[in-house]
């Protein structure tokens, strides 16, 4: 039996050996990058060093938390509350006063650090119980802490737990809301905050159209308020296709120049744009949205908050239009920030998506130079 064995032993050993290197050459192949893979990354090297001589910024050094850089004293009164000293965000909100755009951008800024830890709003609180600004920051970081309880992952993916804590965080942000708006009427932002709750606790449409004449009759051209609403009316939270395109439509047409509400058909179209290829893109329609965006950036505000989101829009629908040189012009004034959509939804890869873009966009420049 033993002398059987070594002999069997004997014969499998080759035939091991022989599936043994049958398998290496298949792994081999396998991973091996094919010839267009090659190419493509040979083309993507060369794009990259083209953006580069321009004076483009490469992948990592794209900030992903902005959509442009802050203003001087936005930045300041940020880095003071992650140290407890409210003081500056304080000064900050009073000096904006009325300037709803701005107070509502600023709010929310000052809403993420104290979502995660709120010692230094609470020290604000005691300090001046019934300060607005303060009020209107504890609003939106309570709503921010309910969207940052849910995590980002479609509702089949969210835990009991998730959905649970969101729609209490929620309900008890709506009572911050109403307090904020009470000590200080004619400001909008609390309920632009309020959107955000009408999304995650499934406001009607009926309920939606009455929020939204509390906002319009303080601030009718009210950038962050009108993408907020959008979203609502998208066929992905509480509306549709045509509900979504309706609003932005009518919210274009009815703006002063300048307002960058021409943004909002091209956030509904981006929105819900299945097509595969970018034919879509290049019809009548979507190139008369495109001059529009563009008329319209060029009389706004350049100090705008918004301008940059607009900007990052335009280079991305430009870019779909062969339209190159207008889309690098674009791309040229917003590069080194990336947190806007198109790129946003990509996450964690939006700044090498922005890259892989903008480099297309300037390599095609150059070449036709």
């Amino acid at each position: 039996m033993t002398v059987l064995l070594w002999i069997l032993a004997a014969l499998g050993i080759p035939a091991l050996l022989f599936v043994l290197w049958l398998a290496g050459v298949f792994l081999k192949e396998f991973f091996k990058p094919s010839p267009d893979d090659g190419a493509e990354a040979a083309d993507a090297a060369e794009e990259a060093v083209t953006a580069a001589k321009l004076g483009l910024l490469p992948v990592e050094r794209q900030n992903t938390e902005y959509a442009a850089p802050l203003p001087a004293d936005w930045a300041a009164a940020l880095a003071a509350v992650r140290t407890g000293d409210w003081e500056p965000a304080a000064e900050l909100l009073r000096g904006i006063g009325r300037d709803w755009e701005r107070r509502s951008a600023v709010a929310f800024l000052l809403a993420e650090p104290a979502a995660r830890d709120d010692e230094w709003l609470l020290a604000w609180e005691a300090a001046r119980p019934d300060d607005p600004d303060a009020a209107v920051v504890r609003a939106r970081s309570t709503v921010k802490l309910a969207w940052e309880l849910r995590g980002a992952k479609q509702a089949q993916y969210t835990t009991r737990e998730q959905a649970e804590g969101f729609h209490r965080t929620l309900r008890s942000a709506r009572e911050e809301i109403a307090r904020a708006a009470a000590l200080n009427p004619d400001d909008p932002t609390p309920y632009v905050a309020e959107i955000w709750v009408a999304l995650g606790l499934g406001y009607s449409n009926a309920e939606m159209d009455k929020l939204w004449a509390e906002i319009i009759t303080r601030a009718p051209h009210h950038y962050e308020a009108h993408f907020s609403a959008l979203q609502y009316w998208c066929a992905k939270w509480r509306g549709s296709k045509r509900l979504a395109f309706e609003f932005a439509e009518r919210a274009a047409a009815e703006a002063p120049l300048g307002s960058l509400l021409t943004a909002l058909p091209l956030i509904a179209h981006f929105e819900h744009d299945e097509s595969e290829d970018t034919a879509a893109d290049n019809t009548p329609e979507m190139l008369a949205r495109v001059n529009a965006a563009l008329a319209d950036a060029a009389a706004a505000d350049p100090a705008h908050p918004r301008l940059p989101e607009l900007r990052h829009l335009l280079a991305f629908y430009l870019h779909l239009q062969d339209r190159n040189e207008a889309a690098l012009e674009q791309f040229k004034l917003v590069d080194g920030h990336v947190n806007a959509l198109p790129w946003r939804y990509r996450g964690d890869g939006m700044a090498r998506h922005y890259c892989q873009v903008r480099n297309t966009v300037a390599h095609a420049v150059t070449a036709t130079a």
